[in-house]
């Protein structure tokens, strides 16, 4: 008998029983025919037969195994592709119980209506659709893309169409054995690949739930990432980091779209990149676990200052290795059960003595005073309660913490923002030997060059990676900048030729588009919308670089001395004094770099030379036609804030609208940011407006006080040029050691109460300084 052909008899039982009014289940495809017959029903009717009892139905033959799987390929492509997963890992455990028992029932039923007619009312009960779940909610809803989601577990039509199949015995027999392993695994009732995703999907979930955690305070941020692969599955012990298509966004801005993070373990990463691009946010999303990081990799973001209380500095680094605090707790508890007369506790104490000796708990506080010691602090300092430092110590507390903790990955976020030459030199130096991963965020080139073994470029929203240090980076990313600029010029020409041989802009476009796509496809294998529109390939963009430009308009000249400080005492009110008997002088070519620890007086002596601060005893004289230009840390915060940047010059200066915004385009503050409020520009941008304020003042000498705080690499070397054209004097305060180098400025160094002059280049101070805290001078070879 042909497949499909049924008797005639049938036929007619099948045509008397729609008569009667029995609703018939349709199959999914077919729901248009259910108000026509088909042309074996109009057959019928004009023959109009008597009636007879209809013979039971043959046993259908087994069907090849082709046909199952076209059966099986059909079902999976009508399941609805919007279906999203459930929130919670114990809705689906009990919707799994649910779907195992219909399906227990349903067997009961099918096997009581075997013995039955066709259509008789107890059979027709069983081939009413089963109630569905409800559809699985998107267990990320708060900003996840469509990659995240996964399919139902069942779908309505396709459970119909299966209890219609087994109530009319049109099984296969390779799914009827299927049936028979159901009913000895009750979760068996679905497939292995969705067995597959559904445990893709509890591990999915895990991380949601940490996500939501991470989340609660940062609602304007949203992540997602694209489900984990079976390997990275079994790999919840590895030591390496490997994320691919992660997506981040801020307050509705795309950081990162479909971005890749690989972290090796044991190597030191610079994370690079313009201001404003969201190298910050993807440190708090580590940080946060907020993408998903091997669960045996600890992480530590160093961020947060210290808690202000009577702590001495050291107990603070102290008491940050937990594990070691335990067991010397558990250490004091044993030796007192031993003198009580317990002898049971000796076996346990040796353990805890061996422990500790593992962890090096002996020489703990020696490293920490090491630490401290190389981050500024004296030894009075040391014992210091935390509660009488400045912010900006207690934030070199809580990074002497996390290089005492040594954690698996360790992140810094501008460490050396917070540091004078001598901390930056020490610490520079210290994590050359760094053995375990670090992934650091700065604008030090001097400091990447150093510590950095490897470089991630932030461009474009997503990460590029190159060895080597950042001068290395450097030179690479010239020669591929170079090559992607011919990839365009090429890919331009080929427009041209098409649309000059007569193809539209839309016709050549798509033509070269189909020439960037990749050529080899996979077969049997259909990609989801997702997939493909990740996959369609872009023309290419022109290669824009981003570059920053200072300049500082040249002052007329002016005979020396142009500027001094003659015989000068100065002290704050109740403290002892900064300077005494202080002489010291520039004039217009002078290029002078003050250095020294932190509260020895470098800023105090720049506001004498400026006339903020009047001397105790002496005189500062100054040329009658000077004028001063300058920069300090408060400066931005002193602007208008309720003024836009343009405002800001124009009210200053009586500048026309457009040579304002010139003007701060000159120091590369984007055209958008022109017209915004001085409050909401970042502290890099509000720096950029004092530097133009500092350009339309056409000074004479500039005097710049940590000026590369907020400013990002390229802007720092815009500065250093800047400096280098100018013909001014200049005297700056910095920790940036490249920015001292490059503008070749002789080194005058605060001590004993008084100013002098190095003999010698930046390299033999920086000697000079490790030798004195007892530190090996590492040199790395630059290339």
């Amino acid at each position: 008998m042909p497949k499909g052909a049924r008797p005639a008899a049938a036929r007619q039982e099948e045509w008397r029983g729609e008569g009667e009014g029995q609703e018939q289940p349709v199959k999914k495809g077919r729901k248009d025919r259910r108000g026509k017959k088909s042309f074996f029903e109009e057959l019928a009717e004009d023959e109009k037969p008597a009636p007879s009892e209809a013979p039971p139905p043959p046993e259908k033959e087994a069907q090849p195994p082709q046909a199952s799987r076209r059966k099986r390929e059909r079902r999976k492509e009508r399941r609805r592709p919007g279906a999203e997963p459930e929130a919670e890992e114990e809705e689906l455990s009990r919707r799994l119980r649910e779907l195992a028992a219909a399906s227990e029932e349903e067997e009961e039923e099918e096997g009581e209506a075997e013995g039955s007619p066709p259509h008789t009312p107890s059979s027709s009960s069983s081939s009413q659709p089963r109630a569905s779940p409800a559809p699985m909610e998107g267990a990320l809803g708060w900003g996840c893309s469509s990659m995240n989601k996964f399919s139902a577990l069942g779908d309505e039509e396709e459970e119909e169409e299966e209890a219609e199949e087994r109530q009319k015995g049109d099984e296969a027999v390779s799914e009827e054995e299927e049936e028979a392993g159901r009913k000895a695994e009750p979760d068996a009732r679905v497939s292995k690949k969705e067995k597959k995703k559904l445990k893709k999907q509890l591990e999915y979930e895990r991380q949601v739930a940490t996500m939501k955690a991470a989340a609660a305070g940062e609602n304007d941020f949203s992540v997602s990432q694209a489900e984990l692969s079976s390997r990275q599955a079994m790999l919840e012990n590895a030591s390496d980091i490997k994320l691919e298509k992660f997506s981040i966004s801020a307050h509705g801005k795309e950081l990162f779209v479909n971005a890749d993070l690989y972290i090796v373990a044991g190597r030191r990463y610079g994370l690079v990149g313009p201001n404003g691009k969201g190298k910050t946010t993807l440190l708090k999303h580590i940080a946060n676990r907020a993408l998903s990081i091997p669960p045996n990799i600890d992480v530590l973001l160093c961020e947060q200052e210290v808690v202000a209380d009577d702590t001495p500095a050291v107990q603070a680094v102290l008491r940050a290795d937990t594990k070691r605090l335990r067991l010397l707790e558990e250490e004091k508890r044993l030796q007192a059960l031993l003198e009580g007369g317990d002898d049971g506790a000796a076996e346990r104490l040796e353990k805890v003595y061996e422990e500790l000796r593992v962890i090096g708990a002996a020489a703990a506080e020696a490293k920490a005073r090491r630490i401290l010691a190389g981050l500024g602090f004296n030894p009075e300092m040391q014992n210091r309660a935390t509660r009488k430092f400045s912010g900006g110590w207690r934030m070199r507390v809580s990074l002497a913490r996390a290089l005492f903790m040594e954690p698996t990955l360790l992140m810094l976020d501008e460490p050396t923002n917070h540091l004078d030459l001598n901390a930056v030199i020490w610490l520079n130096n210290y994590l050359q030997t760094w053995k375990k991963t670090l992934l650091v965020v700065s604008h030090d080139q001097g400091f990447l060059d150093d510590v950095c073994t490897d470089i991630i470029h932030l461009d474009a929203q997503r990460l590029f990676y190159y060895r080597g240090n950042y001068m290395t980076f450097k030179k690479m990313y010239q020669q591929k900048q170079k090559e992607l600029l011919k990839q365009f010029e090429k890919q331009e020409k080929k427009l041209r030729d098409l649309k000059a041989g007569g193809k539209s802009t839309k016709q050549a476009e798509k033509q070269t588009k189909e020439a960037l796509s990749p050529r080899k496809q996979q077969k049997c294998r259909r990609k989801t919308a997702a997939e493909e529109a990740a996959e369609a390939p872009e023309l290419l963009k022109r290669p824009r670089e981003y570059t920053v430009r200072f300049t500082f308009p040249n002052p007329p000249p002016l005979s020396p001395p142009i500027l001094g400080l003659h015989g000068v005492d100065f002290g704050y009110e109740g403290q002892e004094l900064l300077f005494r008997n202080l002489d010291f002088g520039i004039d217009m070519d002078s290029r002078i770099c003050i250095v020294g620890p932190n509260g020895v007086g470098k800023s105090t002596l720049l506001l004498l030379l400026t006339g903020q601060l009047t001397p105790t005893r002496g005189e500062m004289r100054r040329n009658h036609r000077l004028k001063v230009g300058f920069f300090n840390q408060q400066a931005a915060e002193q602007l208008r804030l309720e003024e836009t940047a343009a405002e800001y010059l124009q009210r200053g200066f009586n500048l026309p609208h457009q040579d304002a915004r010139k003007c701060l385009g000159r120091f590369g503050l984007e055209g958008h940011a022109h017209t915004l409020q001085i409050a909401k520009l970042s502290g890099g941008q509000k720096a950029r407006v004092v530097f133009a304020e500092l350009a339309c003042r056409e000074p004479d000498v500039l005097i710049l006080d940590e000026p590369t705080n907020n400013l990002d690499i390229e802007s720092i070397d815009a500065l250093a040029d800047a400096i280098n054209e100018y013909r001014g004097a200049v005297i700056v305060v910095s920790h940036d050691a490249r920015l001292i180098t490059e503008t070749a400025c002789q080194l005058w160094v605060v001590e004993e109460r008084g100013l002098s002059q190095i003999d010698g280049d930046f390299d033999d101070y920086k000697r000079e300084v490790l030798e004195a805290l007892g530190e090996v001078v590492i040199s790395r070879p630059r290339d």
